[in-house]
């Protein structure tokens, strides 16, 4: 699947009109700033970061989407394999001014263990910022008896030439925020975005859509300490 969503991700509506520059968005000026990037898949954000003077240390669980990333980006970052779901044993205390996770976590089924490793590789006035599965949209398509309901679902994405079964976990909006307390993090921003205006003469369906029906949700974290 890997080179058929690479592909597709650099130049989707979702992904290239609509995840990414509400991410971006939400970094602000990465100049000199590390960043660890966690999942970060075929590398289109850590290009970015690393174009735009960003010292970057992305990871992605999958050695194919790593290899895809490296080729990507050269030298500009480190890439490494490894899984968001353990210890970043790679990483020490307070090492980063910025940990960003593009559409990673609903994958993963305990955020606690995810979060609380985020915040200590985290410099004490640092920022997490990432992106996830909206909960009003995994509701109505996945679990519309019980929003309250914490479970995995699989979905078939058609990518490129195949199609892909896609398993991830869907949870409600309290569940994420009790999460992010029990990290001991606080929400700085919660966005939900508006899709980029050029992809009204782009793709009008997406654009409407997108406008009109969430599909994903963004936070910017902070330490207690940093919160303003």
């Amino acid at each position: 699947m890997a080179a058929d969503y690479a592909a597709d991700n650099a130049a989707n509506a979702f992904n290239a009109f609509y995840e990414r520059p509400a991410t971006i968005a939400l970094l602000g000026d990465v100049e000199g700033r590390a960043v660890l990037e966690a999942g970060c898949g075929s590398g289109v954000l850590t290009a970015w970061l690393a174009d735009n003077g960003a010292a970057v240390t992305a990871f992605d669980v999958s050695p194919v989407m790593v290899d895809i990333a490296s080729r990507r980006v050269g030298d500009r970052a480190k890439v490494l394999v490894a899984d968001v779901g353990q210890p970043l044993l790679f990483a020490e205390d307070e090492t980063f001014d910025l940990v960003v996770a593009s559409l990673v976590l609903h994958y993963v089924r305990d955020w606690k263990g995810v979060l609380g490793e985020f915040r200590r590789v985290l410099k004490h006035d640092g920022r997490i910022v990432f992106s996830t599965h909206h909960p009003a949209m995994d509701w109505q398509l996945h679990s519309s008896e019980d929003y309250f309901s914490c479970k995995q679902v699989t979905e078939t994405w058609a990518k490129g030439s195949g199609q892909f079964e896609v398993t991830f976990w869907r949870r409600p909006l309290s569940t994420m925020c009790d999460d992010i307390a029990a990290a001991d993090l606080l929400i700085e921003r919660l966005v939900e975005p508006a899709p980029l205006p050029e992809l009204a003469e782009i793709e009008p369906g997406a654009f409407d859509l997108l406008n009109s029906a969430p599909r994903f949700l963004f936070f910017r974290l902070v330490r207690p300490c940093a919160a303003r």
